[in-house]
């Protein structure tokens, strides 16, 4: 897709050159570097809280953008988003300090119980005993995926790379997530949403394969693989894409095989043991952390999805976050389940660099903008979301939003 960014960053209708700056990026250099060439607006705008960050801009202006923008989405100084954003900017001076040690406790802990579980998984010999650390190890590394995602949002961190013992590269899920679903959320320019095609269609179309309408039997074969395509693809990549290998891999990558290996030192188990063990590990990690994914907040008929009539054709970015998004109000209530279940999704869709710990304190303000500027910010529950997701890859029809 063309974003009249012409090589460079374009940031609404202004073109910059950001090539000197690449190294002293707050944030870390992965994030220009991946979005080079591209219309970068949304990013820019629902990263960069701090209002200090636009006037650093000018240094880098090269001209105006030739052509109108190709995204719908506005950023205007009195609407719902940049108004909500500034009120935000002033709140999180009150919020506590070590508000976000909760979260990094959680997600240690996680990845000590991979670990622990992981290994005893192959080390225990009765069958009933395999089976539970087999269980308790899937889940470790499902929810500690999850609990990763926190840390992919945010500059380069530590915690981040452990998102890869999942065999899933981080850096292309900021890709996919993070610069694809979060900034275009439920529209064709989601890769969540199309990358599950042609297996799952969650946009609402008129002939859907019958495979397709069956989603909820569908995922119960696909999920369980998909950690495991998502490495095999960026493997072939290096084969079928010239360059790719310099461009885009990174020690890192070799992270995910340092879970089979550390089960099979700790453990002493034979090799082969520990392989098939690793397998069902990650195989069924991928199952429980897409089966949490697709029900997490944007799948249910009353959510905007592409094919759906806006209330407006320009709409303010932040109106249409809510209108992609369904809260649970279970999992909200809960800091682990808002860890490891994609909880306080509506904030975290608003101020996705924020950490998860942190939200809790903007629900307030953010309610209070919601009713202020008429903004349809619905809660549900978890079984709804998950019986809403199966409805969702069965809806045909078209809605328009009022």
């Amino acid at each position: 897709m063309d974003d009249g960014a012409e090589g460079l960053w374009r940031i609404h209708d202004k073109l910059y050159d950001l090539t000197s700056f690449i190294k002293r990026h707050p944030g870390g250099e992965e994030w220009l570097e991946l979005t080079k060439g591209t219309d970068i607006t949304e990013a820019f705008e629902s990263h960069h809280l701090n209002p200090t960050t636009e006037k650093i801009l000018p240094q880098y202006y090269i001209r105006d953008a030739k052509t109108p923008r190709n995204s719908p989405f506005t950023f205007k100084e009195d609407g719902f988003y940049k108004t909500l954003k500034r009120a935000a900017y002033e709140e999180l001076k009150k919020i506590p300090k070590d508000a976000s040690k909760t979260a990094d406790i959680i997600t240690d802990g996680l990845f000590i119980s991979l670990l622990i579980s992981s290994a005893v998984a192959c080390w225990v010999q009765k069958s009933f005993a395999v089976k539970l650390w087999y269980y308790i190890a899937s889940f470790n590394l499902a929810f500690l995926t999850v609990a990763c995602h926190n840390f992919t949002h945010r500059k380069t961190n530590w915690r981040m790379y452990w998102f890869n013992l999942s065999m899933w590269s981080y850096r292309d899920f900021r890709v996919s997530h993070v610069l694809s679903h979060h900034l275009y959320t439920n529209t064709l320019l989601d890769l969540e949403i199309s990358s599950l095609e042609p297996f799952l269609y969650f946009n609402p179309r008129r002939e859907k394969p019958l495979h397709a309408k069956l989603g909820c039997i569908t995922e119960i074969f696909f999920f369980p693989f998909i950690f495991l395509l998502n490495f095999l693809k960026r493997f072939l990549s290096i084969f079928l894409r010239q360059g790719f290998f310099g461009r885009h891999y990174r020690w890192h990558d070799a992270i995910g095989l340092m879970l089979p290996v550390w089960m099979c030192v700790a453990s002493g188990a034979p090799l082969l043991d520990v392989i098939t063990m690793w397998l069902w590990i990650n195989c069924t990690g991928s199952l429980i952390f897409f089966t949490i994914a697709v029900s997490a907040a944007h799948h249910h008929p009353d959510a905007i999805k592409d094919g759906d009539q806006p209330a407006s054709e320009t709409p303010d970015w932040g109106i249409h976050q809510i209108e992609a998004v369904l809260d649970r109000k279970d999992v909200n209530s809960n800091v682990f389940a808002v860890m490891t279940l994609f909880g306080d999704h509506a904030l975290h869709h608003i101020f996705p660099t924020l950490d998860h710990g942190l939200l809790k304190y903007l629900h307030p303000l953010f309610i209070q903008h919601c009713e202020k500027f008429q903004a349809n910010y619905r809660v549900s529950t978890q079984f709804k979301m998950a019986v809403g997701q199966i409805k969702e890859t069965m809806r045909t029809e078209f809605k328009s939003i009022k």
